[in-house]
């Protein structure tokens, strides 16, 4: 069973948690976590790319000559694509990027991601983060006696919104709940620290 280092608030060691073996102690599928993070960046596409064809274009609403006996080419509009200023033949229009995989498959890459984590022993478990207001000072001394000054990801349990307003500003901190982790959140990240609520809440999502 893999097992993680337990933290107190004040950055003392308290022990170890064990964890389910089904989530954290798998043989990661690097293909699956390929797969999810495309997914993912694709949904963050935003899409909004359009040009203008020629129904759209201002102008044109007449021939510029007549059809015939001029001895150029017959036209029928200013705005055809051959033309400056004209319309755009086949141009991107806005669409979503965004696809689903199969929820299966989705919670196998997260589960790969979690168990490569525990791997390289860059997860660590913290009792609880608790403050009685937002306090980006107190969160940044909270890392420095974790001996964390990479990027982490801080995954909270739902509610926890003091917590939440106190590590948002730090540059290296990357802040969610723990029923909105995400396979790019995890691989985007060096280090992750769960609070035990979250570790709980993410099992019951994952199992």
């Amino acid at each position: 069973m893999p097992t993680v280092a337990l933290f107190k608030q004040d950055g003392t060691k308290n022990g170890e948690v064990t964890l389910n073996d089904a989530i954290y102690g798998i043989e990661p599928n690097e293909s699956v976590v390929y797969d999810a993070i495309i997914m993912q960046r694709a949904s963050l596409r935003q899409g909004t790319h359009a040009v203008k064809n020629r129904s759209a274009v201002s102008g044109g609403g007449r021939k510029p000559w007549r059809q015939k006996g001029t001895g150029r080419a017959r036209q029928g509009s200013i705005r055809s694509p051959q033309w400056r200023g004209g319309g755009v033949v086949f141009g991107p229009t806005p669409r979503s990027y965004g696809y689903k995989l199969p929820r299966k498959v989705r919670r196998l890459a997260m589960k790969s991601v979690l168990s490569a984590k525990v791997a390289d022993d860059s997860m660590m478990i913290i009792e609880t983060l608790n403050f009685d207001a937002p306090k980006t000072k107190d969160f940044k001394e909270i890392l420095t006696k974790l001996d964390v000054d990479t990027k982490v990801l801080v995954v909270l349990e739902k509610g926890n919104d003091f917590a939440a307003l106190s590590a948002r500003n730090l540059a290296n901190v990357s802040v969610v709940e723990a029923d909105n982790v995400s396979v790019l959140d995890v691989v985007s990240n060096d280090k992750m620290i769960m609070t035990q609520a979250a570790l709980t809440q993410l099992e019951e999502v994952l199992a």
